[in-house]
């Protein structure tokens, strides 16, 4: 899982999260600071400091987002392409964007979303005991994808099965970029990164 942040406590950044077949949970962060802080908020096995880079298609867009992106990160290469906007994107487009960090608004839209996508939850902890909660804002189709690991082919495009334990949320099924706003709850003080694409 991919994590591209334009906006967040730490500036921008990118981060990614690997489950491997064997269970085993990796994150690759490009600095301490993000690698403390993504640690203390979900769960790995292993975390790694590396440069996190991602190059987006040159026209992209939040609002289109399509085309073909290329990601570096220690020991993974991946390149995706990103098709049009789904059903659901178009839906999600329609909330009111002031809504997007409301706690209340992800309790009211969780029974739907457990609902429409499976494995998927709103609002809910990690087990770090930092509450977080979720707005999708869009949804696109990823069309074709390779990845590698250490050199190694990581083979063709297929369902995010079975779905990957870091949180209290799985992504769908379906490989997609999703624009969320993320709000990470700690203590009195709150962190939000808006508008990751994973």
């Amino acid at each position: 899982m991919l994590g591209t942040w334009p906006r967040s406590p730490f500036g921008a950044f990118a981060d990614v999260m690997v489950e491997r077949a064997d269970g085993h949970r990796v994150l690759l962060a490009p600095d301490p600071e993000v690698a403390s802080f993504v640690a203390g908020t979900y769960r790995f096995d292993e975390v790694r400091q590396v440069p996190v880079t991602v190059r987006r298609p040159p026209h992209a867009t939040p609002g289109d987002p399509s085309g073909r992106w290329r990601v570096s990160a220690g020991p993974l290469r991946a390149e995706f392409t990103v098709g049009g906007r789904t059903g659901l994107g178009r839906l999600l487009r329609r909330q009111p964007p002031g809504i997007s960090l409301s706690r209340a608004w992800a309790l009211a839209v969780g029974p739907v979303a457990r609902l429409v996508l499976p494995g998927v939850r709103t609002l809910g902890t990690a087990g770090g005991g930092r509450r977080e909660w979720y707005a999708a804002r869009d949804e696109h189709r990823i069309t074709a994808a390779r990845a590698w690991w250490d050199g190694t082919d990581l083979g063709n495009l297929r369902p995010v099965s079975p779905p990957p334990a870091f949180g209290f949320s799985s992504t769908p099924a379906r490989p997609s970029l999703v624009r969320v706003v993320s709000t990470v709850e700690l203590g009195a003080d709150r962190g939000a990164g808006p508008e990751p694409a994973s």
